[in-house]
């Protein structure tokens, strides 16, 4: 059978009874559809992700109090001492480290704050000048804190956007400029110097020199973890190792399995978080996946009952010279197409539903070429596996037979 005849043949099957046929890929279409849209759901989290953690700040270290060393958010040693990192361990840091730029330590725990009518519970968070430079904050109104502000133990604050909302606004819009005004921290009155920009992460957080909240609010010199940043992404590494041996010298430990510390990097928060992104979006594809083994079946459920309806068609093609490969040829390509055809749709609804997803609800989305070509050659993988089976009934039958048939 020639090429042409055999895709004409193919197209006069499909298009003879659309309705039949779009039932039937209906299954194909909804099964390549929703992977479509699970993994651009999936890859729009995980890029989303990516982009908050590199945007917290650039080459940044954390070091955590706690047991665990070195190795992200590996399980860490439950007999770790949380109270392990001090402000010996800062200034040691700052002053023998050559690859840090910046060293920001925090302390902070969640109090009732009171500006005016105002009562919000929220975080307060000790930290140095340095924690803008680290974190990449910008201040909108006033002034961020100063080293001096450490020294003296001013009772000071800035606030993070949201937290200006809730203290001198109604939630969402500023009534009066807080700077100059003052707010009660656990009965302790401080004057806010500053207003940082809205960034998205610990917008509801308020910022006070370290030393006054250990000094007011805590009650000891300890931090809870001190953020660093180094001078340049290839000294990263190099860096953490020589962070690792200060604390673990300053604290005097010899097992690093035995460390109160832990350090994370960027590298880490984000492998982690692909990880778990990645998983979910494994998961929810493989349960969409299911819609199409259903529409295999549906396949060959129609091919079955086509090659029923032309029993004669065949054995007269056997009669006039088709040999059993024309005939299996033609049947499975017809499975073929069938499945290509409801990939295609299913590809572009899913590329429909993923941009209606981003554009109209705000979910992140991203429809990557690779799931585009899976789509489509699962889909022709469907068509020849459960169009054997059809292709390979309709080649067995004997013409005389065939032609028999009513």
């Amino acid at each position: 059978m020639l090429t042409n005849d055999l895709i004409s043949e193919t197209y006069t099957a499909i298009t003879v009874n659309k309705a039949r046929t779009f039932l039937t890929i209906l299954g194909i279409v909804i099964g390549i559809g929703s992977v479509i849209t699970m993994t651009a759901v999936g890859r729009g989290a995980q890029n989303d992700i990516e982009e908050r953690i590199q945007g917290i700040g650039a080459n940044l270290l954390m070091i955590r109090a706690g047991g665990g060393g070195r190795g992200g958010f590996g399980p860490t040693n439950t007999g770790g001492n949380q109270d392990s990192l001090t402000t010996e361990d800062v200034d040691m840091l700052r002053q023998d480290s050559q690859y840090l730029s910046y060293v920001a330590p925090q302390a902070s725990g969640r109090y009732q704050v009171i500006a005016g009518g105002n009562n919000v519970n929220t975080t307060v968070l000790g930290t140095t000048s340095d924690y803008a430079s680290v974190y990449n904050s910008s201040v909108e109104r006033g002034s961020f804190l100063t080293l001096a502000d450490d020294k003296k133990l001013s009772r000071v604050v800035v606030l993070g956007s949201q937290a200006a909302l809730d203290l001198f606004g109604d939630g969402t819009t500023l009534e009066s400029d807080p700077v100059g005004d003052s707010v009660r921290i656990n009965g302790v009155t401080f004057t806010v110097i500053g207003l940082l920009a809205q960034k998205g992460d610990n917008d509801d957080t308020i910022y006070a020199p370290l030393g006054t909240v250990q000094q007011y609010l805590i009650g000891e010199k300890t931090v809870s973890s001190i953020d660093v940043s180094v001078t340049n992404s290839q000294n990263m590494t190099v860096a953490e190792e020589e962070l690792n041996t200060m604390l673990l010298e300053a604290h005097g430990i010899t097992d690093e399995t035995e460390a109160d510390f832990r350090i994370r990097n960027q590298a880490d928060i984000i492998e982690t978080a692909s990880s778990v992104t990645g998983a979910l979006t494994a998961l929810l594809a493989a349960i969409a996946s299911i819609s199409l083994l259903v529409g295999g079946i549906g396949i060959m459920n129609m091919m079955l009952t086509s090659v029923t309806e032309r029993t004669r068609e065949i054995g007269l093609r056997k009669a006039l010279g088709a040999t059993v490969g024309d005939i299996r040829r033609q049947f499975l390509l017809e499975a073929v197409t069938l499945t290509f055809l409801g990939g295609l749709l299913g590809v572009l609804s899913g590329i429909g539903i993923a941009w209606f997803l981003d554009s109209n609800i705000g979910l992140s989305t991203s429809v990557s070429q690779s799931s585009v070509v899976l789509a489509f050659s699962v889909s022709a993988l469907i068509g020849v596996i459960f169009g054997l089976y059809p292709a390979w009934r309709a080649s067995k039958f004997d013409p005389m037979e065939a032609l028999r048939y009513e």
